[in-house]
């Protein structure tokens, strides 16, 4: 037998204010309102509610809201309830348990125990209002040889780079993963801002060629939608070697999710699985790393900057100096925290390193064998806010991704539910009649909004500390303390006790 588990939300309904208008039944793509015309009330079933809010936002009365199920198993410190169910499920089921999104389970956030320093008397603060404060960051190599023509002027020997006017980039999310126009919003919003939309592994949509000046995208170990016009259409290239919530885990997007568009952008048949494989299986080594830059490189004239995205890992930091090695210009390193359309859950929940703890070790390590300037660093992972952005800075990135802020500024309310396909807002779904749901012209004003923002408070941020540029910035660990962290945590984060 199945074994019955009750719902985690309930459907919470004032009946006083229910007009009956039947919105929040048109609205939910999960099935969970309804009309019952022997009642002549509207009916929840609170087993397919996944707490979306979308029927809570369009109720034109407020006469709904979803609250958590108080249903209890017998207390149990070591066997918690969602244990227990989950128990439950791969024992009716035989199957993997697949997650959405971030880990959500209480974790010590790095952020949220380092303290940033302020100016005061003898190094006063900058007044970022009537002062200059320079936000704009260049990623890619920063060791030039110095060379003058037969009249003496300066050769151009500086390596393909990426100018970006604030240090934050939208991060990969692929065509499939997310709609078209959510990709049109990211697009779109990256063009406004100066900065950087990262395709994902689900290849370029040809209608976002417009805007290459603004795109990277992704070579990942399934190769989807990779030729030449893709590459060309780009600012920048990112092999993708692994990613934060899925490390040494392959892709996997649902046929469901193939639409006609889909599959043309990813040259792939509709309605098929497009399934990556954990490993590239051309990449066995540094080595075998190293050709696969070079070759892309000479695909593309030597123009564009390539980037390696490794997900953070206890030898994050030898990777590191290998990839730094390779040839790259650029290294994101993804932590465990990061989000994603689809997970298995327990290595989502289980797998990789906090991102603090690995960029301080990435960044540490390739300053001590003297090639720091060979690379940049992108922190990825859980960048929830511009003080996650200053002390990741501080810490030694160049700059940051942000992924799961930027579906928030969209409309996503973080319901964890991405693998369905259902998505109430319109972003994680190829769903005609749910896509619609999501303005691209009032979602890449909120991105537009949300890193206008984030620079503003950069800024002050930086003043208050004394710094007038994001260069002065780059690991500059003094400019950081911590607080309620262990000696060890101290010594991988590179700083100093709160007080000290």
């Amino acid at each position: 037998m199945n074994m019955y588990l009750q719902p985690e939300y309930e459907v919470v309904r004032k009946e006083e204010k229910c007009t009956h208008c039947r919105l929040c039944e048109k609205q939910c793509a999960n099935e969970v309102h309804s009309f019952d015309p022997k009642t002549g009330r509207m009916v929840a079933d609170d087993a397919k509610c996944v707490n979306c809010h979308r029927c809570v936002c369009v109720c034109p009365t407020h006469a709904l809201k979803i609250v958590k199920s108080d249903d209890v198993y017998k207390l149990n410190a070591n066997w918690k309830m969602q244990t227990m169910n989950e128990v439950y499920k791969q024992a009716d089921s035989g199957g993997v348990l697949l997650s959405s999104m971030g880990n959500p389970n209480p974790q010590i956030s790095f952020w949220d125990k380092m303290l940033l320093n302020a100016s005061q008397v003898t190094n006063p603060p900058i007044d970022p209002l009537r002062e200059p404060m320079e936000t704009q960051v260049y990623l890619g190599k920063r060791t030039v040889e110095i060379q003058r023509d037969e009249n003496g002027k300066l050769k151009d020997t500086l390596f393909p780079q990426l100018k970006c006017k604030v240090p934050v980039m939208f991060s990969a999310m692929s065509y499939g993963s997310i709609s078209y126009n959510a990709h049109e919003s990211l697009a779109r919003a990256a063009e406004e801002l100066g900065t950087y939309y990262n395709t994902g592994e689900g290849g370029l949509h040809k209608d976002f060629y417009k805007y290459g000046k603004n795109t990277i995208v992704q070579v990942a170990s399934g190769r989807f939608g990779v030729f030449k016009d893709y590459l060309e259409n780009a600012a920048a290239i990112e092999i993708k070697m692994g990613q934060g919530a899925k490390p040494g885990i392959g892709g996997h997007l649902p046929g469901s999710k193939i639409s006609s568009d889909v599959a043309e952008t990813r040259m792939i048949p509709e309605g098929v699985d497009a399934i990556s494989p954990a490993p590239h299986h051309d990449i066995y080594s540094i080595e075998d790393l190293r050709q696969l830059v070079f070759s892309l490189k000479e695909a593309t004239s030597y123009k564009k900057p390539i980037i390696v995205k490794i997900a953070a890992v206890h030898n994050v930091a030898a990777i590191a100096s290998g990839v730094a090695r390779s040839g790259a210009d650029i290294i994101a390193i993804d932590g465990y925290c990061g989000g994603t359309g689809a997970a298995p859950t327990r290595i989502r929940d289980n797998v990789g390193i906090p991102i603090e703890l690995a960029l301080a070790a990435v960044d540490q390590r390739l300053r001590e064998e003297g090639i720091r300037d060979e690379i940049s660093i992108v922190a990825s992972g859980s960048i929830r806010s511009s003080a996650d952005v200053v002390k990741a800075v501080a810490l030694g990135a160049d700059a940051c991704y942000i992924g799961t802020a930027a579906l928030l500024a969209m409309g996503c309310h973080l319901c964890r539910a991405c693998q369905q396909g259902k998505c109430n807002w319109g972003i994680a779904t190829q769903r005609p009649e749910l896509v619609k749901r999501l303005d691209p012209n009032t979602a890449y004003k909120r991105l537009v909004n949300l890193v206008v923002a984030w620079e503003h408070e950069i800024q002050e941020m930086m003043g208050g500390m004394g710094i007038n540029s994001i260069e002065a910035l780059r690991g500059n660990r003094l400019m950081l303390r911590g607080i309620g962290l262990s000696d060890t945590e101290l010594k991988v984060l590179g700083i100093r006790y709160a007080g000290e």
